[in-house]
């Protein structure tokens, strides 16, 4: 072969990759995270979300501005007091070809109600769901609920033939570890079509040609195929980014981010979060298990509650450990829910010596130890570690156990850590943020995520009355009362709401929504 030739052959060698990636538009994404199951009901967490919303809808959605849209429903209307009318998209088919009916509607809307699924929290109210005909399915409540159409965000809607034909009718009981078809399996009606998933390694996915919305406003991404993978490693995420190995990265190291905002082949995306980060503390076990201290609960007492408030100083953890990648807060809403109240934005800086005066005023002068569960995530672990190293300072000697997905959010869910850090990715409308993690927990839907089993009746008649409450500045008044409850009582201690970033190639473009999920429908390869 002449010197030519052979410079040809290998300018087209390397050329090849780029052409196959222009042409068949694959985005490789990775994330530190696992989605656990693709049964669109059995979890409600972020990391799930990212993927299941790709293959599954709803009857509503929301548009790049993260506001309220119509999805499977065109439309809806509050037709009396307890019924809600919502109209069906017509020619809508399932990944396998079968027409999505109202049927279906109602089938789904009971499947995620029922008792194994963490998504009936955000449903509560709703008693079911019936077909008036081909193209109208009512939502019934048990009592009014002016913004009903908001709790119905992320409630998948799924072929009821399916799930009878693969015995999927109830949802994976997911605390219980159970297995079904529907954990591998899927048959959405969404932009993106369930090839495969590999737990804890990949998922691949590919664009639906028949979805509804291909040619619509709701659409308008290129991308046909995705490869989403998981790698926990930081910095093999990282290499893997930088080696050409993936395209997107959704959540890169915060110890990285000033380097990889300089790198002139790479892009990163940012904005506020709408969730924050809390620390739990159980509340409701007579004794704290495994503690040193016997007989008691040190948490069932607001003086040490305050006490870890004024020992964890949060402002150094967001400098040091996020690298500034955050906001420190002490307020339990972001700025982007209704209802939220400024006056408790400024969290009380920290104070080690007043933290250790409640603790000898609540009667443990010598401290105590607790365990301390954090998901095993690196930055999510390094945040935790900085606030044991501060507990001990004060006296609390806090073991810290970090452990995986799998492992960590049963324990969130199930109420069984003594304390626990974790983040809530909230959406605009308070009730369901009340409702799922300060609400009296009832083992039902209430307080599905109440770590520590805080209860407070009055809290709980105020929540219940913002969830039926149809003038909204009068339950824009109540949840800033229940704001004022929660600053006096301290059930959780807000931590501080990050700042998110995505990193990817440059010729990439994406809608960065608040709750940190990337819609593929809109991701565009140049």
């Amino acid at each position: 072969m002449s010197a030519h030739k052979t410079l040809v052959a290998v300018a087209l060698a390397l050329l090849l990759p780029l052409a196959a990636l222009a042409q068949g538009k694959t985005l490789r994404f990775a994330s530190a995270f696992d989605p656990q199951t693709m049964d669109p009901h059995a979890l409600a967490l972020l990391y799930q979300t990212r993927v299941v919303t790709q293959v599954y809808e709803g009857l509503v959605n929301r548009d790049k501005s993260y506001r309220l849209e119509p999805s499977l429903a065109t439309s809806w209307e509050m037709v009396n007091a307890t019924t809600w009318r919502f109209k069906l998209r017509q020619g809508v088919r399932f990944h396998d070809g079968a027409p999505f009916s109202a049927e279906d509607a109602v089938f789904s809307i009971e499947r995620a109600l029922d008792k194994a699924s963490q998504r009936k929290n955000q449903m509560l109210g709703i008693s079911g769901a019936r077909k008036v005909d081909a193209q109208t399915v009512d939502v019934v409540t048990s009592q009014p609920d002016a913004v009903l159409p908001d709790k119905l965000f992320l409630v998948a809607m799924m072929s009821k033939p399916w799930a009878e034909k693969h015995n999927v009718l109830k949802p994976q009981d997911y605390n219980a570890k159970q297995e079904t078809y529907a954990v591998r399996n899927a048959n959405g009606t969404g932009p993106y079509v369930l090839q495969r998933y590999e737990a804890d390694v990949r998922t691949v996915l590919k664009a639906n040609p028949a979805w509804w919305g291909k040619d619509t406003a709701h659409a308008g991404g290129n991308v046909d195929e995705v490869h989403y993978q998981v790698i926990q490693s930081d910095a093999t995420r990282l290499a893997a980014l930088q080696s050409g190995q993936v395209d997107f990265v959704i959540d890169p190291p915060f110890q990285d981010l000033s380097r990889l905002k300089a790198d002139k082949a790479l892009k990163v995306s940012e904005t506020d979060d709408i969730g924050t980060q809390y620390l739990a503390m159980n509340q409701h076990s007579t004794e704290l298990g495994g503690s040193d201290v016997k007989g008691r609960n040190p948490f069932k007492d607001l003086r040490v509650r305050r006490a870890l408030q004024l020992a964890i100083d949060t402002d150094l953890i967001v400098k040091q450990v996020l690298r500034g990648e955050g906001k420190v807060t002490g307020s339990f809403f972001s700025p982007l829910v209704d209802g939220y109240l400024p006056e408790f934005e400024q969290r009380s800086k920290a104070d080690p010596a007043a933290a250790r005066a409640l603790l000898k005023e609540a009667g443990y002068e010598n401290g105590f130890s607790v365990q301390m569960d954090c998901v095993n995530v690196a930055w999510r672990a390094s945040v935790c570690q900085a606030a044991a190293s501060m507990l001990e300072k004060v006296g609390i000697r806090a073991s810290l156990v970090t452990s995986p997905s799998s492992i960590f959010f049963p324990k969130l869910s199930q109420g069984t850590g003594f304390m626990v850090e974790f983040g809530w990715t909230a959406t605009p409308d308070p009730w369901n943020i009340l409702q799922s993690l300060v609400r009296s927990n009832d083992g039902l839907a209430a307080g599905a995520f109440n770590a520590g089993r805080y209860s407070n009746p009055r809290l709980d008649a105020l929540i219940d009355a913002i969830r039926v409450e149809p003038n909204l500045a009068k339950r824009r008044q109540m949840t800033q009362d229940a704001l004022r409850i929660l600053n006096a009582e301290l059930p959780l201690i807000p931590l501080y709401r990050r700042q998110h970033n995505w990193v990817m190639r440059p010729n990439i473009d994406a809608v960065h929504w608040p709750n940190d999920v990337l819609e593929l429908r809109w991701v565009v390869i140049r």
